[in-house]
C-alpha cells in the first residue's frame, strides 16, 4: 500500500480557495482500470482508490500514516502568488475610469 500526502489547489472553476485548507492522503492504485463490456463503464477491483482522508495538518497526516504503516509520499504545495488590485474589483466600474471599456 502507497499513498500520497498533499495539500489540494484550488478549483479552477470558482476564484474561491475552498477545502485547499486541508492536508489529504490518497492511496495510489494498485491495479489498472478496465472496461466493462456490456455497459461500457470504467472500473477496477482496487477500493483503495475510493479512500480519501483529510487532515488539518501535514504532520497529523504524516502521522497517521506511519502509525498505520502506510509508506506515503509528502507532496509539498507551491505557494500562490496574492492578487492583490491595487484599488480592488469596484475600481472596474468606477465613475472616474481612465481606460477604455474592452467588452
Amino acid at each position: 500500500m502507497f499513498a500520497r500526502i498533499y495539500k489540494p489547489a484550488k478549483t479552477a472553476m470558482q476564484s474561491g480557495t475552498a477545502r485547499t485548507a486541508n492536508w489529504v492522503l490518497e492511496f495510489a492504485p494498485e491495479e489498472a482500470k478496465r472496461i466493462d463490456p456490456l455497459m461500457g463503464w470504467t472500473g477496477s477491483g482496487d477500493t483503495q482508490g475510493q479512500v480519501r482522508i483529510e487532515f488539518p495538518s501535514k504532520d497529523a497526516a504524516v502521522d497517521y500514516a506511519a502509525r498505520h504503516g502506510i509508506a506515503a509520499q509528502v507532496i509539498e504545495p507551491q505557494v500562490r502568488k496574492p492578487n492583490i488590485r491595487a484599488r480592488g474589483y469596484g475600481s472596474n466600474f468606477s465613475h472616474d475610469r481612465k481606460g477604455a471599456w474592452t467588452h
